[in-house]
């Protein structure tokens, strides 16, 4: 029986800014959510960390990444490192 790319559901994909790579081919990503709060009508900011898989190990401290959703790679880490959105400013300067 094949299984059809519809009915395993969709994946989480993510943005933010990579907060550490001290780990081997592990990154932690920041994940900053702005949104309005329904009773105040404030906007409020909210920062979440994820752990992704990154196996080659691309991803520099302070790119802005894309991770995806994916298979559980170990007790906390859950995403994978998908592609860099922009590279980190100090790497540009140099």
């Amino acid at each position: 029986m094949s299984m059809r790319k519809s009915q395993r559901g969709t994946r989480r994909v993510l943005a933010g800014t990579v907060t550490s790579t001290k780990m081997d081919k592990t990154i932690v990503v920041t994940v900053i959510r702005r949104f309005r709060d329904r009773r105040f009508h404030k906007f409020v900011v909210r920062r979440q960390k994820y752990k992704a898989h990154d196996e080659h190990k691309q991803a520099q401290l302070g790119d802005v990444v894309e991770v995806v959703e994916s298979r559980p790679y170990s007790a906390t880490k859950r995403f994978r490192y998908r592609r860099t959105i922009e590279k980190a400013r100090e790497a540009q300067a140099q």
